[in-house]
């Protein structure tokens, strides 16, 4: 039976969301395209009627991914204006977000992915990090751009870092560490919080 238009672009925003998803959890080499179209609830065979390959699906599916986190960041940057920085740290920053490996970070969990892919897939992961930077820049404000590639990088590799360890109190302690230092605070040994200075990198 043949798809109607419509019918088809709902198939393929569903394979996309669901390869979104899927790769974040598994790697682009960790799922196979009958797998992947299963968890759409599509067949193998239509997979070549919505795209010329795995890998342009890659990069519709990694881009939809980087968006997704993005309009997470402005949700929760926006439900704070007077401190976004901090608010999308305790998002980013926090131990849901590490456990939520298919539906968070594309770049903590596809980055190494990444850095094997072709030019097409790198550009993708390219914008969505200067997306990112545009938005820390706006919060620590104009003429920081250094400071927010450093804030960008922590919080990357603080929840990285996270993922990889099994003493969950060790992964913590990258968060809870990569946040005061985003946000501008000093945290002592044992862990309290020493100081509440303005917001700064460090």
């Amino acid at each position: 039976m043949r798809v109607s238009r419509q019918q088809a672009a709902e198939n393929r925003k569903r394979v996309i969301e669901t390869a979104s998803r899927l790769f974040r959890e598994n790697g682009f080499d960790g799922i196979g395209l009958k797998d992947l179209m299963a968890g759409a609830g599509l067949t193998q065979g239509g997979f070549y009627k919505q795209f010329e390959s795995k890998d342009e699906l890659v990069a519709v599916a990694t881009r939809r991914a980087l968006e997704s986190v993005a309009e997470r960041w402005s949700t929760a940057a926006t439900a704070r204006p007077d401190d976004s920085l901090r608010a999308v740290c305790e998002f980013y920053l926090s131990r849901g977000h590490s456990a939520e490996r298919a539906d968070g970070c594309p770049i903590v969990a596809l980055g190494s992915d990444a850095a094997r892919q072709g030019p097409e897939v790198k550009a993708v992961f390219e914008a969505g990090m200067r997306g990112y930077l545009d938005s820390v820049t706006g919060w620590l404000g104009e003429g920081r751009e250094d400071d927010a590639m450093v804030v960008l990088s922590t919080m990357v590799g603080a929840l990285l870092l996270s993922r990889i360890v099994n003493d969950e109190t060790l992964g913590r302690r990258f968060l809870e560490t990569a946040a005061a230092s985003v946000t501008g605070r000093n945290v002592g040994h044992q862990g309290d919080e020493t100081d509440d200075r303005p917001e700064r990198v460090q």
